[in-house]
């Protein structure tokens, strides 16, 4: 494993030149939708890119969720449009129905298949979701919803096993994470995902890439495209971030139970092969 450097603890209100948010899953129970509130009060940016699977239209068709937090969200980023931030949604396969409205601009938000970033100092990233090179997503798309439906079990498995788990005085432990990383074909296609995603970058003539789809936050390089991956806002509530000065960097949003200041943090990545 490599670990970025550590980060300050930034002052509250922190401005970046970008935000990039993928894979929150509203109209689910397992997301985070009261960090991602938080987080969205606490900073500002003048672009905000929403990078797919902001709402989870998968799950709502099977019934739904809607809580007032899930709200909150979607109210908070409405308003961040209009007072002047640039909103851009790319959707993903999970809002595949809003693609049908790439190209059109509502309510301050425009609503693109994917988009070309360009950072304070000139550098070019191809920005989107990435489903387009998940095989299974392309060939099977029935398994994709079998294992969307497997690994929102593991999810909910997560809620008993830490409740056990406090009461043993140890701390919050990820069945779905865990075997996210410890199953073998699932590292190999993390990994052939993250090479298809930046052979894509370099079709573009692009610096890098970043995009989201497959829920492991990631910063490192491969061959030479930067390839950075927003995770997601069910398990690691993560972020890429610009600075005012053009780095760009991952970022984890933390906010204990019993409401500890929240702060940023490194977050670990796997080093390429």
């Amino acid at each position: 494993m490599q670990y970025g450097n550590p980060l300050q603890l930034p002052e509250r209100e922190q401005h970046y030149r970008a935000v990039f948010i993928s894979d929150v899953h509203l109209g689910t129970r397992t997301v985070q939708a009261e960090a991602l509130l938080d987080f969205l009060r606490e900073t500002e940016a003048d672009v905000y890119y929403l990078v797919g699977d902001i709402v989870d239209f998968w799950r709502i068709r099977r019934g739904a969720y809607w809580p007032q937090a899930h709200n909150d969200v979607v109210q908070k980023l409405l308003r961040k449009a209009r007072k002047g931030t640039r909103i851009v949604f790319i959707p993903g396969n999970h809002d595949e129905c809003l693609r049908d409205f790439c190209g059109m601009h509502f309510g301050g938000i425009d609503i693109l298949r994917n988009s070309m970033h360009r950072t304070f100092d000139g550098r070019r990233y191809v920005v989107m979701h990435g489903d387009e090179f998940d095989v299974v997503i392309r060939t099977a798309r029935w398994l994709a919803f079998l294992g969307d439906r497997g690994y929102e079990a593991a999810l909910w498995l997560n809620n008993p096993l830490n409740w056990v788990r406090r009461h043993l005085g140890l701390g919050y432990w990820s069945l779905s994470a865990f075997l996210k990383g410890r199953v073998k074909q699932a590292v190999s296609f993390i990994g052939a995902y993250a090479e298809a995603v930046a052979a894509e970058a370099r079709r573009q003539h692009a610096d890098g890439i970043i995009c989201g789809h497959i829920h492991h936050a990631a910063d490192r390089q491969i061959g030479t495209v930067h390839y950075l991956n927003c995770g997601d806002w069910v398990e690691s509530c993560t972020a890429i971030v610009e600075t005012r000065d053009g780095r760009l960097e991952l970022i984890r949003w933390t906010a204990g139970v019993t409401q500890s200041p929240v702060e940023l943090e490194s977050v670990p990545v796997i080093a390429s092969a």
